[in-house]
C-alpha cells in the first residue's frame, strides 16, 4: 500500500515536470520529419506519463474552481460549447450521406453509370460507385464518434433509472460526479489506449504495441515511414479505413473532455444549489413552427 502511494505522488509530482518539459522542447515531440520524434508521440500518447499530466491538471482546475467558481464554470463553458458546436457541425453528415446514396441509386439505375469523376483545380478524382457507396460508412461513423458527446451535454443518452429518480437533488449530484469518475473516466482510459495504438499500427511501419519500451520504439525509429492504411474490403471499394481508427481515438478525447466537464458541473451545481442548475446550459430546442433552433439558459 505505501509502495502504491509512493508511485502516484511520485508521478503526480513529475507530472509537471514532464509537462513543461515537453513544452519547452516541443522539437523532440512536433518535428515528425525525425523518426524518433514520431516514435515518442506514439509512446507518450498513452503512457502513465500522460495519464498523470491530465491527472494533474485536472486537480490543479479543481483546486482553482473551488477558490474561484467562475474558473470552473469557464472550462464547463467552453467544453460544452465545443461538444455542442462539434456534433452539431459533423450531424450535416446524415444529410449528406442520404444525398450521396440517393445520387448513387440514381446515376447507376437509371444511367447507368459506373464511376464518378471529380476535377477541381486540374485533378481528377476518379472512383467507382462501389467506392461511394462504401463510403458511406465513414458519415455513419463520424456521426457516432462526434456527435456522442453533444447528445451527451444534451441528455440524449440511455440511462437506466432505478434509483436516480427517487433521491434527492444533492443525491442525484452525488451520483453524477461519482458516475463520471468511476464509471466514464476509467472506460475512456482503456478504450483510449487500445484505440491509440491500434490506430497506429496502422499508419506507420514497423509496427508498434502498448507493451513497446521507450528504447526499443526508439531504435526502431531508425526505420519508421509512414504507411497508412489503403485496403478496401473490396477491389474497388472505399480503401481510407484508417479513418475509422482517427475517429475512435476523437471520440475518446471528446468523450473524456465532457466527463470532466460533466463532474465539474454537478459538483458546481451541488455546492450553490438549485439556481445553478442548468446554468449556461445550451439545449437544442425543437420549436412550434419545426425548426430547430438553440436556446440558452442563463
Amino acid at each position: 500500500m505505501i509502495d502504491a502511494i509512493v508511485w502516484i505522488v511520485s508521478n503526480f509530482v513529475m507530472a509537471f515536470y514532464h509537462f513543461g518539459y515537453a513544452v519547452t522542447h516541443p522539437g523532440l515531440w512536433l518535428d515528425w520529419s525525425d523518426g524518433a520524434a514520431i516514435m515518442r508521440v506514439v509512446y507518450y500518447g498513452a503512457s502513465v506519463d500522460l495519464f498523470f499530466v491530465v491527472f494533474a491538471a485536472f486537480v490543479v482546475l479543481l483546486s482553482l474552481g473551488l477558490w474561484r467558481h467562475g474558473i470552473l464554470w469557464a472550462y464547463v463553458r467552453a467544453a460544452e460549447a465545443f461538444g455542442n458546436g462539434l456534433g452539431r457541425l459533423f450531424a450535416w453528415a446524415g444529410l449528406l450521406m442520404v444525398l450521396q446514396q440517393t445520387m448513387i441509386i440514381f446515376l447507376q439505375r437509371i444511367f447507368l453509370v459506373s464511376e464518378i469523376s471529380i476535377g477541381p483545380f486540374g485533378t481528377v478524382f476518379t472512383k467507382d460507385l462501389s467506392w461511394f457507396g462504401e463510403e458511406l460508412k465513414l458519415y455513419n461513423a463520424m456521426i457516432v464518434a462526434l456527435c456522442c458527446a453533444w447528445t451527451f451535454i444534451q441528455g440524449g443518452h440511455v440511462r437506466v433509472d432505478l434509483v436516480y429518480g427517487a433521491v434527492s437533488r444533492r443525491t442525484r449530484k452525488r451520483i453524477d460526479m461519482a458516475g463520471s469518475l468511476i464509471f466514464m473516466v476509467p472506460a475512456l482510459v482503456l478504450t483510449w489506449m487500445y484505440a491509440w495504438f491500434f490506430m497506429w499500427r496502422h499508419l506507420i511501419t514497423p509496427k508498434v504495441s502498448a507493451s513497446d519500451t521507450l528504447d526499443l520504439l526508439e531504435r526502431k525509429a531508425r526505420i519508421v515511414r509512414w504507411n497508412v492504411e489503403t485496403i478496401g474490403f473490396s477491389p474497388n471499394g472505399f480503401n481510407a479505413y484508417f479513418l475509422f481508427k482517427v475517429l475512435i481515438v476523437a471520440f475518446v478525447a471528446t468523450m473524456l473532455i465532457q466527463a470532466t466537464a460533466f463532474f465539474y458541473r454537478n459538483l458546481l451545481e451541488y455546492l450553490e444549489g438549485e439556481a445553478s442548475d442548468g446554468l449556461y446550459h445550451d439545449p437544442d430546442i425543437l420549436g412550434d413552427d419545426g425548426a430547430g433552433h438553440v436556446a440558452e439558459t442563463n
